[in-house]
């Protein structure tokens, strides 16, 4: 007779990784299975999961990682991929799921914390959970000296390219001490192959990968990896053509380095967060998208 089963970590066993796929495209339109492929699905990614008759109806995913917060490091984990299938729902499996991580969680992470999307908000409160602002840094481009740099494009879907950003997601220095993502490199190539494969730069003169697009006379910047101390100003130097006018960061910058002005940040998804009671979650800023699961 068919009946709920709980699993949780079965990323290696293809039928229910299957199943997980499945379900993964059809609430979000996204699958997980090339970034397993390349080998970029670690432990550090956990689905706790129910399946019934050998199918994944429901899941609560855990993203384990840490956060520099005011220049202390704390372990976190980020919940991510709630979903339950639409013939299952309504029958408390989030819940229950929600119950199970916390259980696993709750004493050994200093901070746990998710982005939930709006019809959701009423939800997350109830295990403790609270909301935060974000807030996005801009900056003005004021005739900047660019420079004619090399600007070698990387292939987020090309094997050698994606060896050679993983060696540097995975010894990257902080970009800030004021709110930064750290140990999260297998999110970071979770989004150099399924959202940025094509907007991928490596500035050899500078020896950072940088993940930017150009719209009109905005650029966004995505990240920056780099092994060693850099300066933001002179990256933006290497990547800046003369037309634009504004960049804008999708990640905490240090703003001692930049005149950048703070915008309270909305988007289609709300930050939650859970701290343990001597932890504050920083005020005004930005997490940085390449680790949101």
């Amino acid at each position: 007779m068919d009946q709920l089963t709980f699993r949780k970590g079965y990323q290696h066993d293809k039928t229910y990784r299957t199943s997980f796929n499945k379900l993964a495209k059809q609430i979000f339109g996204i699958h997980f299975e090339t970034w397993y492929e390349h080998g970029f699905w670690t432990d550090q990614y956990e689905p706790y999961s129910y399946s019934y008759d050998k199918e994944i109806i429901a899941n609560v995913s855990v993203n384990k990682l840490d956060l520099m917060v005011n220049k202390n490091l704390y372990s976190a984990i980020q919940i991510g991929t709630v979903m339950t299938h639409p013939d299952h729902r309504n029958k408390g499996l989030s819940r229950k799921l929600m119950d199970k991580v916390l259980a696993d969680y709750e004493e050994q992470a200093d901070i746990m914390y998710l982005f939930a999307n709006d019809s959701v908000l009423e939800f997350y409160p109830k295990f403790g959970f609270h909301r935060e602002e974000e807030y996005q840094y801009t900056h003005k481009v004021n005739k900047i000296s660019t420079t004619k740099t090399l600007l070698h494009k990387l292939d987020g879907k090309n094997k050698k390219d994606l060896t050679f950003i993983y060696q540097y997601a995975q010894k990257r220095i902080l970009i800030t001490d004021k709110f930064s993502s750290s140990n999260a490199a297998n999110l970071f190539m979770f989004y150099c192959l399924n959202v940025f494969p094509n907007d991928i730069y490596y500035v050899k003169s500078l020896d950072v990968i940088v993940i930017f697009q150009q719209q009109q006379d905005t650029v966004h910047l995505f990240d920056i990896l780099s092994t060693r101390p850099f300066s933001i100003k002179e990256v933006l130097v290497s990547i800046l053509n003369p037309i634009v006018t504004e960049v804008v960061f999708h990640f905490s910058v240090d703003d001692k380095e930049l005149n950048v002005e703070k915008i309270n940040y909305h988007s289609s998804e709300v930050l939650f967060c859970k701290t343990k009671p001597e932890i504050s979650w920083p005020k005004y800023e930005k997490h940085p998208l390449t680790s949101q699961a």
